[in-house]
């Protein structure tokens, strides 16, 4: 595609719109469905005429906003762009407030629509809307996700989890049976003795049968409001995926203006997240009370706040329950969010008070989540992640 044909695609607007460059044929069906969203909001109705039909004919939309129109710009879409850009033109329709309730209240088109994260979110924040059939295709789509989520990181995670947790149970020990020898050959590689041939274990690393290690317990205290809704989604599946794992205790607490509990619902992914309720409002502070009832063994339990610290209820008692958890031994971490999406907007002010205490404040991308976790259970140095995202001081 030559450059004069990309920027007409960009101007958009009429056959040329001031370039000179009429479309050919092979490209006038990517600026159909490209009009058919971004010149909405001029219109205030979605009007599609999708050119160029299987059999080579061109099929002309009703043009009045239908959901049959919607559904075909949906399939339209995943045919002329690759699935990236379909995912950007799929997050712009959601945005697009008349776009929305065609978009997600109505089956036929949510059978089209591209399962990703974002999508996820939105349909956990509009389930309240949606009639039963339309809930049920939901689900299916909500499953397609969690299922694509846990393949990707269920393993890395479970392999860095139990690094952790295997190093940390390893003991010197003088007992022969107890001996883990590929640990002990590694620790001992420095005291190979040419001359023999072999290594003189100085150091026996194994495993106590006695004393058996108390279980690491974590606390993931997720913020429901809806600039969360991503962190959420990615949350809430690794919440189900820690569960799985011998070694660790893990809980997951959600809230907005209510507290809730639903450690119950780790082994179900996808009822959990439709347990949750995204888009109301913020109480931290109550969050944290709640969570603090919950720990009996503050110097075993890593609690992990994934929020973006704007505080709707009290916040000098926010602080001074943090600074009560800090204390007492928890090992807190502040995570603003838990996405693809880059930094987010944060209380700069409440992470910097995080921060101060020692607990590391950031944001994490997905893939990384596993390594931060592995980390803090071997309690190893977290300054590393705890760099605040570059944002200018905000005035409270």
């Amino acid at each position: 595609m030559d450059l004069l044909t990309r920027w007409r695609l960009i101007l958009g607007g009429a056959e040329s719109d001031g370039t000179g460059q009429p479309l050919p044929d092979s490209v006038a069906a990517l600026d159909a469905a490209l009009d058919a969203l971004y010149e909405f909001e001029r219109r205030k109705k979605f009007q599609y005429k999708p050119m160029g039909g299987s059999d080579g004919s061109v099929r002309m939309g009703t043009g009045g906003g239908s959901n049959p129109s919607i559904a075909r710009w949906l399939g339209d879409i995943r045919r002329y762009f690759p699935q990236s850009v379909v995912q950007i033109l799929q997050r712009d329709a959601f945005a697009m407030r008349g776009l929305q309730q065609k978009l997600l209240l109505d089956q036929q088109v949510l059978e089209e629509v591209s399962p990703d994260v974002q999508l996820v979110a939105t349909l956990l924040e509009l389930k309240h809307l949606m009639p039963t059939a339309t809930k049920e295709t939901a689900r299916v789509v909500v499953r397609k996700v969690v299922e694509a989520l846990m393949a990707r990181l269920k393993q890395k995670t479970e392999q860095a989890i139990a690094g952790a947790l295997h190093k940390q149970s390893l003991k010197r020990t003088h007992r022969w049976a107890d001996i883990d020898w590929n640990a002990t050959i590694r620790k001992n590689l420095r005291h190979y003795q040419p001359s023999l041939g072999t290594i003189i274990p100085e150091v026996r690393l194994g495993f106590s049968r006695k004393n058996k290690r108390v279980p690491k317990e974590v606390i993931l205290c997720i913020d429901q409001s809806g600039s969360m809704g991503d962190s959420v989604v990615y949350a809430s599946i690794y919440s189900a995926v820690l569960a799985t794992l011998p070694g660790i205790k893990t809980r997951l607490v959600a809230f907005d203006t209510q507290v809730v509990d639903l450690t119950e619902q780790l082994d179900d992914p996808v009822e959990l997240l439709f347990g949750l309720q995204l888009g109301g409002g913020t109480d931290i502070h109550s969050a944290l009370t709640f969570c603090q009832q919950l720990i009996a063994r503050p110097a075993e339990t890593i609690l992990i706040l994934l929020s973006d610290l704007f505080e709707g209820g009290n916040q000098v008692k926010m602080r001074e329950r943090l600074q009560q958890l800090s204390e007492s031994g928890v090992q807190l971490i502040g995570l603003l969010a838990l996405s693809d999406g880059g930094a987010p907007a944060y209380q700069h002010s409440n992470a910097l008070f995080l921060s101060n205490l020692g607990g590391p404040v950031f944001a994490c991308t997905p893939d990384r989540f596993p390594e931060l976790m592995a980390a803090a259970l071997n309690q190893q140095d977290l300054s590393s992640y705890s760099e605040l995202p570059k944002q200018p001081d905000l005035p409270f």
